[in-house]
């Protein structure tokens, strides 16, 4: 670890607000800073929520389909079913371990990776909301991943990097498929596998329909959770609290970005040509895909998972057990990119 690095890791989480120590790490590293002129740095107060549901002890996970909004939760274990429309909870399906490695929906199902004595992964149908299947096949850890491409089920089983190809039927592998070791978390996108490598600086595609490993990419530090959006894949990086640009094009180069939010949890979402991210402490930070600027972020309490669809943010307090729904129109006043 370089010495700015280090002491950018180990200073207070309040160190972001210093635009000179930002400036100086991201020269060292080789990351585009955020000019501090061109930063609008708010208070979550700001923010006028549409809607504030407590779900249970704690709230993280969050995972969109058409007419529902998913969030898992544990005291109790389970994952809660929003209905958009009229922004109430219209579900609870308890589950036999803790949903701790994401969520993701496929096959007319909600996939819910647990973690406990023995790791599962569990079913639940989007149409009864209930559990219909548990099988024997669990998450290498907490704060990985899962992910579905049109003929599987995704998901790294152990720390060795065994990405597994789960046939959503039955649940049997289909295909193991090795990646560097410390990655937890797959992500698809654009007929690949994406998966980041948390306990390195790297991110691995898998050509989805092969499971050939087509290549690996350099990021931040610590790269965690993934989206697609703008011609690219973006990583949010633990590490140093970056994210990085890998563009979908070939002939193009990844680009990493300051944004001042290292640390455990957080998450990453694409919505109205824009990159959202969260990170507890600072629950809100919205980058513009096309110029890779740092538009605006949002201070206070609250944050941790997130996910963007029916219009609106839907942000979790990881702590407090709440999600709340904010609507894009209203984070992007004042926010918008210069034209």
């Amino acid at each position: 670890m370089g010495s700015c690095q280090g002491k950018y890791l180990l200073a207070p989480r309040t160190a972001w607000r210093s635009a000179a120590l930002l400036a100086l790490c991201a020269s060292a590293a080789g990351i585009q800073p955020a000019a501090a002129a061109e930063v609008l740095r708010r208070e979550m107060r700001e923010l006028t929520p549409t809607a504030t549901l407590h779900l249970a002890r704690t709230a993280d996970w969050v995972a969109i389909t058409p007419d529902a909004v998913w969030v898992g939760s544990t005291g109790p274990n389970a994952v809660h079913r929003i209905d958009p429309k009229i922004n109430r909870r219209v579900a609870t399906v308890t589950l036999r371990g803790e949903p701790c490695s994401g969520l993701a929906t496929g096959f007319g199902s909600l996939w819910v990776p647990l973690c406990g004595k023995a790791a599962t992964l569990a079913r639940v149908d989007l149409n009864s909301n209930r559990v219909v299947s548990i099988f024997r096949v669990g998450p290498a850890a907490g704060e990985g991943g899962i992910a579905t491409s049109p003929d599987s089920v995704w998901l790294v089983v152990d720390k060795k990097g065994s990405l597994v190809r789960i046939d959503p039927a039955s649940g049997a592998l289909r295909q193991t498929i090795k990646v560097p070791s410390g990655s937890y978390n797959p992500f698809y996108s654009d007929g690949r596998i994406w998966v980041t490598r948390a306990e390195g600086s790297e991110v691995t595609s898998v050509d989805a329909t092969t499971g050939a490993v087509l290549g690996s990419v350099r990021t931040g530090p610590g790269p965690r959770f993934l989206t697609a959006g703008g011609d690219a894949v973006w990583t949010l990086n633990q590490g140093d609290g970056t994210l990085t640009r890998i563009p979908t094009a070939s002939n193009q180069s990844p680009k990493t970005i300051a944004l001042g939010t290292p640390g455990h949890g957080g998450a990453i979402s694409f919505g109205l040509g824009m990159v959202w991210t969260t990170m507890v402490k600072v629950p809100l930070s919205v980058v513009d895909a096309t110029t890779t600027t740092l538009l605006c972020q949002w201070t206070g309490p609250g944050g941790d998972s997130l996910g963007i669809g029916h219009g609106a943010i839907w942000l979790t307090d990881y702590h407090e057990g709440t999600i709340t729904r904010i609507e894009l129109d209203e984070a992007m006043k004042g926010c918008a990119p210069s034209t």
